[in-house]
């Protein structure tokens, strides 16, 4: 039991820690995810990690849900607890003091700058969160000519992506990736 206590502390103080840096989402921290439970606690395999967060994606909801299957792969429902709490606690009273703030401040040309700054901090974040992912899940040739045709499919055509996984769902039944 003492065990399992230590872990939900650990599990909480760094999905808070990460909660503050999560700038545009739980998405954008997902290198540092995988880096604190992969390659630092062993909690989890680059190829658990990467399952989990397939399955966030898959369904339907918030991106912060891939924490509560994080949590819950860690340390059962009491960890998908701590890890939804964690992550959603510290940013939404920290975002709820900052839009105080931005409210009363909005036309001030430092206020701008900063929501203008913000704007490629979070881009980089994000493709960096896929970086991770697809370099966890990119086993063979196949797999990568997925990725990369999945990558073309979002960035330089109007297509839904969904169109990319149901193209990579029936590659993997046909047994090519």
């Amino acid at each position: 039991m003492r065990d399992e206590a230590g872990t939900l502390a650990t599990v909480f103080v760094q999905f808070a820690v990460l909660s503050l840096f999560a700038i545009g989402g739980a998405s954008t921290v997902v290198p540092e995810m995988q880096r604190q439970t992969v390659e630092i606690r062993g909690w989890l395999t680059d190829r658990q990690f990467s399952e989990l967060y397939a399955i966030a994606q898959a369904a339907p909801g918030p991106d912060v849900m891939f924490v509560a299957l994080l949590g819950h792969f860690i340390a059962g429902i009491p960890g998908a607890i701590v890890t939804t709490v964690a992550m959603c606690g510290p940013t939404g009273l920290l975002a709820f003091g900052v839009s105080l703030v931005f409210e009363r401040f909005r036309a001030a040309r430092l206020t701008v700058a900063i929501q203008a700054g913000l704007v490629p901090v979070t881009i980089g974040l994000i493709a960096a969160s896929a970086l991770i992912i697809a370099r966890a899940s990119d086993h063979g040739w196949s797999a990568v000519a997925v990725t990369a045709a999945t990558f073309a499919l979002a960035t330089w055509t109007r297509l839904s992506p969904l169109i990319a996984l149901a193209g990579a769902a029936a590659l993997g039944l046909a047994g090519f990736v």
